[in-house]
């Protein structure tokens, strides 16, 4: 069985975005690439209805670019389970109301047990203390934390 893996909005965006002048947004556009083509096979991805809200957004031909390359992902369920743990963490995060979407990743990939959260949001999701956070309250409330990482960090090892 292949791992999971949780795919947020940044990720798909990267991957469909015209290239970047900026230097660093450029390279994380190439990786993305490359780990799309090279190493999803390995991987069950899933997106969620918050990703395809957010990936609707916009320029209605971009966003069908961005709805096309997902189109066969299954979905994760926002049950009432997920609004609830989304509601916790944002009583524990500093996560601001208007990055709401970020907890729903967050609350999505934890309820539904994804090996792994891949996204390029290193503000609110791959974040050393929001992953510190996350992964102590999770425990006391006995669910597994995904692991959370960027697609370069999903990147197979080179053989030296």
């Amino acid at each position: 069985m292949k791992p999971t893996v949780y795919i947020e909005t940044t990720v798909i965006s990267y991957l469909t975005s015209k290239p970047s002048r900026d230097l660093i947004v450029a390279a994380h556009q190439q990786i993305t690439h490359e780990w799309w083509g090279k190493m999803l096979p390995s991987y069950q991805p899933y997106i969620s209805p918050v990703v395809l809200e957010e990936i609707s957004r916009g320029d209605a031909q971009e966003a069908e670019q961005r709805i096309q390359k997902v189109a066969t992902f299954p979905l994760l369920e926002v049950s009432a389970e997920v609004n609830e743990l989304a509601k916790y963490y944002s009583s524990k995060l500093s996560i601001p109301e208007k990055a709401i979407a970020d907890l729903f990743h967050l609350a999505l990939a934890t309820w539904h047990g994804m090996d792994f959260l891949a996204s390029w949001n290193c503000k609110h999701i791959v974040n050393g203390r929001v992953k510190q956070v996350l992964e102590k309250v999770n425990k006391l409330r006995g669910l597994d934390t995904p692991i959370i990482c960027t697609p370069e960090e999903l990147m197979e090892v080179e053989d030296v």
